[in-house]
């Protein structure tokens, strides 16, 4: 039943990963990952901005599913600085493979957009990929996307125009080295976790879906 969420864990490499999936429909064509934020500073699945990217994808019919990084929820292991963390997206993708087998739409959200798409962009099962809030700059973390000059597959970047870990000067450099196609919308108002604006930034993951031509209707 499309829209139905199961909850289960799947294999990592640091232990079980608690999940989430929601159903997609039988004729999918295509599934769907969302990565949350830094564990560290409460980010899990439940997140508000990975809560409306997941039903964005599942509007669409694909499966979609979501985990905790180690440490966070009830998945086993310990935070990792971000190491460990990419192959337990590497894992989820696996999973994401194995049940399915269609191409994936891979979508993180700040941590889960720099540590995500490490693994996603190398990987051909994926087909697109969606970085929301993209951190560039947070606390005395910094993120380094050069790896996106070889990433060819289509990318979409949706921030806010208030957003305190993605100043737009440093996004724009992000954005602009990384390999076409690509599309950068920013939600004027918006702060780094979209509140008051989660609307726009679903409306903005919707509307480049159908333009990409990955899908045709909601």
């Amino acid at each position: 039943m499309a829209g139905a969420i199961k909850s289960f864990f799947i294999e990592g490499p640091a232990g079980k990963l608690e999940a989430l999936l929601n159903a997609g429909k039988p004729k999918a064509t295509h599934s769907a990952l969302v990565c949350h934020p830094h564990p560290m500073f409460g980010g899990t699945m439940h997140n508000k901005v990975v809560y409306h990217a997941t039903k964005a994808l599942n509007g669409f019919g694909f499966p979609v599913l979501r985990f905790n990084f180690r440490g966070a929820g009830l998945s086993q292991g310990e935070h990792d600085q971000g190491r460990g963390e990419i192959d337990d997206v590497r894992a989820a993708l696996a999973w994401l493979k194995a049940e399915f087998g269609l191409p994936i739409v891979f979508t993180g959200f700040s941590f889960g957009a720099a540590i995500g798409l490490r693994a996603a962009c190398p990987d051909p099962d994926v087909s697109a990929v969606i970085s929301l809030g993209t951190p560039v700059q947070a606390d005395d973390r910094s993120y380094s996307y050069s790896f996106l000059g070889q990433c060819a597959k289509p990318k979409l970047f949706v921030s806010g125009g208030r957003d305190q870990y993605g100043p737009r000067e440093a996004l724009n450099s992000v954005v602009a080295s990384a390999a076409e196609p690509k599309q950068l919308i920013i939600v004027n108002q918006a702060d780094h976790f979209f509140e008051g604006h989660l609307p726009e930034m679903r409306s903005a993951i919707e509307q480049w879906l159908r333009a990409t031509q990955l899908v045709h209707s909601a």
